[in-house]
C-alpha cells in the first residue's frame, strides 16, 4: 500500500496596478494586488475579507507576504512593507530593492509601462460556487504578491506620479492589450478543456 502526500495548491490571481499606483525615485511601490468583488477572467471573484485570517497568522507569526518577480520564488525583488485589506481590496505597499539585479530590472520596467500587474499566489481555503458559475473565494492564504506582466483583472488601471499625459495613455492601451491577450488565454484553455 502507497502513501500519498498532500501538496496545497498554490494559485494566482492577477491584478494590473491601480490607477491610484504610487511609483517614486526611490522605488516604493503601493497599489492593489487584489479588488473585491470583480469577477476576473479565470471566473473567481475575491470576496471582502478573505485575506483577513491569512494576515492575521503572517502578523502573529512574524511573517511577511513576499514580493516576487513573476511569481518565481527564487527571484525576490523586494519588500511588502505594509499588506492590508480596506473597504476596495488587498492594499499592497513596498520597496523594488534596486541593489538585486532583477529590482533593478523590475524598477527600469515599471517606470517604462512595461510591466503594469500584480499577481497573488495563495492557496484557498474557503470557496463556493454562485448561481452564474463564478467560484466566489471567501477565505485565502496568501503567500506572495508578484510583479507580472499579464493580469487576469481587466478593470485596474496604472497610474504613476510622473504627470506626464503620454505615460497615461500609453499604460492604458498596454491594459487594453493584456486584457485582450488574457481574453485570448482563457478561450484557449476553455476550448482545450471541455
Amino acid at each position: 500500500m502507497t502513501e500519498k502526500t498532500c501538496v496545497p495548491t498554490l494559485e494566482h490571481k492577477f491584478c494590473q496596478f491601480d490607477a491610484s499606483l504610487d511609483v517614486t525615485d526611490t522605488a516604493e511601490i503601493s497599489g492593489y494586488a487584489s479588488l473585491f468583488g470583480r469577477g476576473d477572467q479565470g471566473g473567481d471573484v475575491v470576496l471582502k475579507g478573505a485575506y483577513t485570517h491569512s494576515l492575521q497568522r503572517l502578523g502573529a507569526q512574524g511573517r511577511s507576504v513576499k514580493m516576487l518577480w513573476q511569481h518565481d520564488p527564487a527571484q525576490p525583488i523586494g519588500v511588502w512593507g505594509d499588506v492590508r485589506e480596506d473597504s476596495r481590496g488587498l492594499h499592497v505597499k513596498g520597496r523594488i530593492l534596486t541593489d538585486v539585479a532583477r529590482g533593478r530590472d523590475a524598477m527600469a520596467l515599471v517606470r517604462a509601462g512595461a510591466i503594469d500587474g500584480l499577481s497573488i499566489g495563495y492557496r484557498t481555503v474557503k470557496a463556493r460556487k454562485d448561481a452564474k458559475g463564478q467560484r466566489l473565494l471567501a477565505e485565502l492564504e496568501l503567500w506572495e504578491v508578484s510583479l507580472v506582466t499579464f493580469p487576469m483583472l481587466p478593470e485596474a488601471r496604472v497610474g504613476a506620479k510622473s504627470g506626464n499625459a503620454g505615460d497615461a495613455a500609453l499604460a492604458i492601451a498596454l491594459a487594453e492589450m493584456f486584457r485582450d491577450a488574457g481574453r485570448t488565454l482563457a478561450e484557449e484553455r476553455a476550448g482545450d478543456h471541455p
